[in-house]
């Protein structure tokens, strides 16, 4: 096997690895990419740039189909944990300023600023308690399948990210809350983690930094709420999964009352990639604001659902065409498309047509980034049947802690059940309206916008489609009514 020869400066982009091949290709960035100007309209920046077409060679997940051995020392060769000791020793200023500088935004759902929030950690207790990093990797929201494969192919990005992570806010370990089910991806983190530990990577004196750092991973027991943060501080400390009030908040009273930061598990599996390339090879790609390279994952009505890395700010039609074989039937026979998880509300075709993929243009066209968990639905969907199927997910998911969530979860459901045969008045469209809008903003977390929001596009895009069920319904209880 060829030994790879790596040469890293730090704030530069220049490193050589291995590649697929076992030949060694340089990963070297010639330039920053234009970013659109701030302010331009959605669809004149589109028009403007184009953005995607990721080359291999910027990519961060080398082995997210899994071709490879994702044991530690292939994982050495893909270049992971290559001077890893060189950023834990420049310490928690140092990554803090790469990940700012970076634009790096949440990929857990929010997008909030990663380099923001972990600067919020306190840098010393007055009473001595220990900081804590907490990594969500209870993947739980339908359609999105991103994180178990990193955590199955590619866990010592996870791995490496989490002391990385964990230098960069003075945290004495990570704790990666790992969804029950993943079965698999359980057992291939937990090999990567000794692994790790065998290496002395992890551990006492991890790297030969000087610094020390343990990573521990707990598994849950399948509850959806515990993707909220408080909820998950909570199950990992014993107790039901149920999200605490907030303030005061996990970065002052986390994980067993010490400050805590949890956060993402791509996002925290970047870092070190973007260390060792330079903030400002991360921050070219994309448009302003919208920065890096992500993680997509396909599903539904396309010929190859898959889940893949993309540069951000692609076009929707882009993605679909050139990564997923198109939409099964052809372009014109897709009928909406829910771009980032079951959270967020559908886009019909004709914004489909011209949106990017990006946290500020989908939130212009009134849906949202999320996950980047994009389901397909063609024109054989029954579009009233699905949502309804999205609402009795988030019915059957509430901790029943607020009321709104509990019981307006459950009558976002019944009433779609009647709508989706006919079996309701016009009247109720509003009424339903009406409640996704009091259970909105009014629980302590957010599954209750979370169960809203499916509810409120289907209503903003395909009302005439409900009504037309309920006109149907009414001719023939009409005429049924007559023959009696």
């Amino acid at each position: 096997m060829l030994s790879s020869k790596m040469s890293l400066a730090f704030g530069r982009a220049s490193w050589t690895s291995v590649s697929r091949g076992g030949s060694l290709r340089g990963l070297g960035m010639t330039g920053v990419r234009l970013m659109s100007t701030d302010g331009e309209e959605w669809r004149a920046s589109n028009a403007e740039k184009r953005y995607g077409g990721l080359k291999d060679a910027d990519r961060i997940f080398t082995n997210a189909y899994g071709e490879y051995s994702y044991h530690i020392d292939d994982a050495m060769k893909r270049g992971d944990w290559y001077r890893t000791k060189d950023m834990v020793v420049k310490g928690r200023d140092f990554i803090i300023d790469c990940i700012k500088r970076s634009g790096l935004r949440g990929r857990g759902g929010a997008g909030f600023p990663s380099g923001l929030k972990y600067s919020f950690m306190p840098k010393e207790s007055a009473d001595g308690r220990p900081s804590y990093l907490v990594i969500n990797a209870d993947e739980s929201e339908p359609g999105t399948c991103k994180d178990r494969e990193i955590m199955r192919s590619d866990p010592h990005k996870l791995v490496e990210g989490a002391l990385v992570v964990g230098r960069g806010m003075g945290a004495r370990a990570a704790y990666i809350y790992i969804r029950g089910e993943f079965i698999h991806e359980r057992k291939c983190l937990e090999i990567a983690v000794q692994e790790a530990y065998d290496k002395g990577m992890l551990g006492k004196n991890a790297c030969n930094s000087g610094y020390d750092f343990d990573v521990y991973v707990h598994f849950g027991a399948g509850a959806y709420i515990c993707g909220e943060e408080t909820a998950l501080i909570e199950s990992l400390e014993g107790k039901q999964g149920k999200p605490r009030l907030k303030p005061p908040f996990p970065a002052n009273i986390g994980l067993y009352g010490c400050p805590t930061t949890v956060t993402n598990v791509e996002t925290v599996a970047v870092v070190p990639t973007i260390i060792r390339r330079g903030p400002e090879w991360f921050a070219g790609f994309g448009r302003k604001n919208n920065a890096g390279t992500k993680l997509f994952c396909v599903s539904g009505h396309v010929n190859n659902p898959s889940t893949f890395e993309e540069e951000m700010s692609v076009p929707m039609k882009d993605l679909l065409e050139k990564h997923c074989g198109g939409v099964t039937g052809g372009w014109d026979n897709l009928l909406a498309v829910i771009p980032g998880g079951s959270s967020v509300p559908l886009l019909t075709k004709d914004v489909c047509d011209d949106v990017m993929m990006d946290f500020d243009a989908l939130k212009q066209v009134g849906s949202g980034l999320g996950t980047a968990a994009v389901i397909v639905m063609d024109k054989s969907t029954d579009i009233v049947a699905a949502i309804a199927r999205l609402a009795h997910f988030y019915k059957h998911e509430s901790c029943g802690q607020c009321t709104p969530c509990r019981e307006g979860t459950g009558w976002l459901w019944n009433i779609l059940e009647r709508m989706k045969v006919g079996n309701a008045q016009k009247q109720e469209i509003d009424m339903l309206w009406e409640i996704t809008k009091q259970i909105e903003g009014h629980t302590i977390c957010a599954l209750g916008d979370a169960a809203a929001w499916p509810v409120q596009g289907l209503i903003r895009n395909f009302r005439p489609e409900i009504e037309r069920r309920i006109n149907e319904c009414e001719a023939v209880q009409e005429k049924r009514a007559a023959a009696v």
